[in-house]
């Protein structure tokens, strides 16, 4: 039996600090980590010197050291749910997919990958698909997030560039902010622009976006066009450029081509501007605005996410906002181009090595055969695959088909994420081999794996990232892993080795990777391609692990750049012509629109303190108390007619599921719109993954799924009992109508719902605690009110009540009895279902400071505070990362009406 060694990575000395990446978004924040190793304790604070951040952290960053637990870590091996030793547990990865392959062919076999992943991991990941097993079925989660983004940069740039930097957006006269939240989804980089806005008032911010979110808080002009009207809109700015003089005519004639036919074709589609603001569901005088605006600021940057790339006509709208800076030359100058925020922190940089489907690596393609070849040469991969593989819908569509019959799934939940989820899930529980490799014992996805691989998490792993901004930032080590847990590219390296592919895959490092990759990259391009990391080809240890932040290019011939990096200001672009591409792009309706049955449109997105799956977030309990439970945003018109009231639960539906979440009245979205996070799964809810309710329709050209309009409707759910619950530890054997679990000081608070009498449901609470126990009960049975706690060795174990309904009340409280001894007060509190003075802060506010609601209305009533600055002298609530400021103005606008009325 083959044993491969693993050399653990040398990580930070006691009490040290290390300069390492964020492990969220694709900003790409430097963190400064101060290490305790001996007792695993890391303190995070944002790192000054790093260009993406410049020392700022959201509330997600800021609570990093908190997530470093070993709470729910997988620790060992594991095959059919047995603990194992890692050469058996490879051995059984490696024999099946030999088998498959064997049987099959290369084709029966896929990865699905990450942006987790780092760059090197990524790396190995594809060269072992693509160059040895010899097939393209590789793809990534990043598929759902930005590649619509990847297909209009090719067909507009002939390359997957990012043109600018961060700097632009502080250097531009006017920001259009479209298909994005940006304050709680990129909150450093709202921030900045919100700094910049403030030292340069003439500073216009455009918001295009359905709902009125935080982002609209620095907004001169916020415009809520209906969902997936995006190509119209930009059309239509087209046109009016051309109908305004506007076109940089000389850019055009010297650096583009086809400008005719995409003129045409946008004039045709937006027609008379009363009827397209009419289609867009805007004023006439707002689309006015926007476009006089534009046509008048050079320097503008349009800075685009999920809202533009999550749809069946993701692609044509990238292309829609890149023709209008084409057409006026905004483009690779300082600020001023298209710019794609990325949603993870290493999208980039799997796009970069080939981690998607239908690209071969290094920014080289399947369809160049020079690409081919030379990456057959540099790999001596005699069985390199010669076509795409299966984008990550198709990919799943073939292990539900029986196709694919054996999946390695890396550092991501598609069980969650992916569209019509609970197909997937099908899929998973029918393929006769699925392999996942996760730092978490229980998601979704562990839940159906045949063999479990424990992967080092975020503070154990060492290698690159590349953020939004094309710049590659070391991750180091900070921590030894867990248990076994290794790093994904030494797993991804030993399977190769039992696989065969021996030679091809004996590194001593990480460092070795990065270098080969590095090599790659710079081999024969001669400026042929964007991607050209050459400075980077030898590296040393020592050199890979003091690597700072820089973008890329890198190219041997020229010096190592020092600050921003621009591309495409000289006007050539990697298109065989050397020229810009127009794209002619039409408006086309979403796949799928509303009826009787279906009538309101369903918009998923994320919250200000989550992230993706929350397996990650979800581990800080700083980070759970400000949209506590699964919820629905509906308009309260909306909610009228469909007797919907605010804080009841209800049933969503679509035409491939349902979940069942909190009503939310708002009138931040519009009438027949509704929005629900994603960030909710089977293990932290019963029945809240907005991903089963999503479609399988795709863009045709990206393959990205349509996650921003699912036809829904939503109906009122009934219960008959709620309960609120505190323990110790995680109940995995819960079973309920309804129930969401989040995490709090000590343990864990569940709000459950049920269709049971009171006392039905307090029984069934009552057999999830241990005989021994000393319990204390106090109720009201004739009125259906039942609390009862069990105390251990004087510290509370669990604790729950039980009522016909809570209504909206804040519970948040409860988590805190978890601390300490039982004392009397907190006893008190407990039974009698009221906070004392101790534990009434209110919902939390302000992560990153722990202010709650109730703390700050004390503060503005006691104290006359009618700022937002006074406000957070007094009580520092905003003063961390500053996502919460909306929601203070809010708070004192509210409180300042109350004290009118």
């Amino acid at each position: 039996m083959t044993v491969h060694r693993y050399e653990p990575i040398p990580t930070a000395q006691a009490e040290s600090t290390v300069q390492t990446t964020c492990a969220y978004c694709g900003v790409g924040c430097g963190i400064k980590a101060t290490v305790n190793t001996e007792a695993r304790k890391v303190l995070i604070e944002g790192d000054e010197t790093h260009p993406a951040n410049l020392g700022r952290l959201c509330s997600k960053g800021l609570a990093l050291g908190e997530t470093l637990v070993d709470t729910g870590r997988l620790l060992h091996p594991k095959v059919h749910g047995e603990q194992t030793s890692w050469n058996h547990a490879l051995q059984t990865v490696a024999q099946g997919f030999v088998d498959t392959i064997v049987e099959h062919g290369p084709d029966s076999v896929a990865f699905y990958v990450s942006g987790q992943l780092l760059t090197e991991d990524y790396y190995l990941a594809n060269k072992l698909m693509k160059g040895f097993i010899g097939s393209g079925n590789i793809d990534t989660n990043s598929r759902l997030c930005m590649s619509s983004s990847v297909a209009g940069h090719k067909r507009a740039f002939g390359s997957d560039t990012v043109p600018g930097c961060y700097t632009d957006l502080e250097q531009a006269d006017m920001i259009v902010l479209t298909g994005s939240n940006l304050a709680w989804c990129h909150p450093v980089l709202f921030q900045r622009i919100k700094a910049a806005k403030q030292q340069r008032p003439h500073m216009k911010v455009v918001v295009i976006d359905p709902r009125r979110t935080d982002t609209c808080d620095i907004a001169d002009l916020h415009l809520p066009i209906h969902p997936g009207t995006d190509v119209a809109l930009f059309n239509g700015l087209l046109s009016y450029l051309a109908q305004h003089n506007a076109i940089d005519e000389d850019f055009v004639q010297a650096h583009t081509e086809h400008f005719t036919e995409a003129l045409v074709a946008a004039m045709e589609d937006a027609g008379q501007r009363p009827a397209l603001a009419q289609q867009l569901g805007v004023a006439d005088y707002q689309l006015e605005t926007f476009f006089q605006w534009y046509a008048q600021t050079e320097k503008t940057v349009t800075v685009y996410s999920q809202g533009v790339n999550q749809s069946t006509a993701g692609t044509d709208k990238v292309n829609a906002i890149i023709n209008c800076h084409l057409a006026t030359g905004r483009i690779g100058r300082a600020g001023m181009g298209p710019f794609s925020v990325t949603g993870q922190p290493n999208a980039m940089g799997g796009r970069e090595v080939g981690g998607l489907a239908n690209t071969l690596a290094a920014h080289m393609e399947f369809d160049h055969p020079e690409h081919w070849q030379l990456v057959r040469d540099f790999w001596k991969a005699d069985n390199l695959a010669t076509r795409p593989g299966l984008k990550a819908v198709d990919m799943f569509d073939a292990v539900a088909s029986g196709k694919i019959k054996a999946i390695w799934i890396m550092a991501t939940n598609p069980v969650m994420s992916l569209p019509n989820a609970d197909k997937v899930k099908q899929a998973l529980k029918d393929c006769p081999l699925v392999v996942v490799s996760d730092c978490i014992e229980d998601t979704d996805t562990t839940r159906l794996a045949d063999v479990l691989l424990p992967a080092a998490g975020w503070a154990e792993k060492s290698g690159t990232v590349t953020n939004s901004e094309r710049c590659i930032s070391r991750q180091r080590a900070l921590l030894p892993p867990l248990g076994g847990a290794r790093p994904d590219w030494w797993i991804i390296a030993a399977v190769a080795k039992q696989m065969g592919y021996g030679r091809a895959f004996d590194y001593a490092s990480e460092a070795e990777v990065f270098s080969e990759y590095a090599r790659l990259t710079a081999t024969d391009n001669n400026g042929t391609r964007d991607l050209d990391l050459g400075h980077y080809s030898h590296l040393t240890l020592n050199d890979y692990d003091s690597l700072p932040p820089r973008q890329w290019p890198l190219p041997t011939k020229a010096p190592l750049p020092d600050g921003d990096q621009r591309l495409f200001g000289d006007g050539v672009f990697f298109t065989p012509s050397g020229r810009g591409r127009f794209v002619s792009v039409r408006y086309r309706a979403p796949a799928t629109q509303v009826d009787s049955h279906y009538p309101l449109t369903l918009n998923t997105g994320r919250i200000r303190d989550q992230w993706h799956s929350m397996t990650r977030t979800g581990l800080a309990s700083r980070l759970c108390g400000h949209l506590p439970e699964p919820f629905i945003s509906v308009h309260p018109k909306d909610a009228g007619r469909y007797q919907l009231k605010d804080g009841a639960l209800a049933d969503v539906t679509s035409r491939q599921g349902q979940a069942r979440v909190r009503v939310q009245l708002t009138d931040q979205v519009n009438l027949g719109e509704v929005f629900m996070p994603m960030h909710w799964n089977d293990v932290h809810a019963s029945r809240a993954r907005v991903a089963a309710l999503v479609g399988e329709y795709v863009d045709p050209t990206s393959g990205q799924p349509e996650n921003k309009y699912t036809p829904v409707q939503v109906q009122p759910w009934y219960e008959q009992a709620e309960a609120l619950l505190v323990s110790r530890t995680p109940l995995p054997e819960l079973e309920a109508d309804y129930w969401a679990m989040r995490r709090v000081n000590g343990g864990y608070l569940y709000r459950i719902a049920s269709e049971q009498h009171p006392a039905d449901l307090d029984k069934q609470l009552q057999s999830l605690c241990q005989n021994g126990d000393q319990q204390l009960a106090f109720g009201h049975p004739e009125r259906g009110e039942f609390r009862r706690a069990f105390v251990r060795e004087g510290q509370l174990h669990i604790a729950f009540s039980v009522a016909k309904q809570f209504g909206t009340r804040d519970f948040s409280w409860l988590g805190d009895l978890l601390e300490g001894d039982f004392a009397a007060t907190a006893m008190r509190a407990l039974l009698s279902g009221k906070p004392d003075q101790q534990h009434s802060q209110g919902k939390l506010v302000c992560a990153c400071k722990q202010v709650g609601y109730n703390t700050l209305c004390n503060a503005i009533r006691e104290k006359g505070i009618d700022t937002v600055d006074a406000l957070s002298a007094e009580t520092t609530a905003g003063t961390g990362c500053g996502s919460c400021l909306p929601e203070l103005e809010q708070i004192i606008a509210r409180e300042s009406a109350h004290e009118a009325a």
